[in-house]
């Protein structure tokens, strides 16, 4: 939903941020999957299968991301992979807290965005539950 608002370089660079946040706590799971799967449809871009944790980095990645708007929506998204297993690791709350210093935002950002986040990530799997049943 927000993310076709960012340019294709940061489309692309979005993906290798969620990929690096979903392997941080060294517990890559279906749910994370999926929802990277659900980021790359609504971007139009493809998966990126063979990511790598060792060689990304991500100070480099952060500064293609010039606008607020534009870093505010990286942060509401992230939020909602953070959420999608149900477990918000120590891993994953140091490396949203690090980005959204970088980004300069307000820590009481961070706490919205963490509640939008669990929110949209729930009535995610509350959809999905309702479309697949018989």
């Amino acid at each position: 939903m927000l993310l076709m608002k960012l340019s294709t370089k940061e489309k692309f660079s979005f993906l290798q941020l969620a990929h690096y946040l979903a392997r941080i706590d060294n517990d890559y799971g279906e749910k994370e999957q999926e929802i990277i799967l659900e980021y790359c449809a609504e971007m139009g871009i493809e998966n990126d299968e063979n990511f790598e944790n060792d060689q990304f980095l991500l100070d480099e990645v952060l500064k293609d991301f010039k606008t607020k708007k534009s870093k505010k929506i990286v942060i509401l998204e992230l939020m909602i992979l953070i959420h999608a297993d149900d477990k918000f690791d120590l891993k994953e709350k140091a490396l949203i807290s690090n980005i959204n210093d970088i980004f300069k935002l307000s820590p009481e950002n961070l706490e919205f965005c963490s509640q939008w986040g669990k929110d949209v990530a729930a009535q995610y799997h509350k959809g999905k539950l309702f479309i697949e049943d018989k």
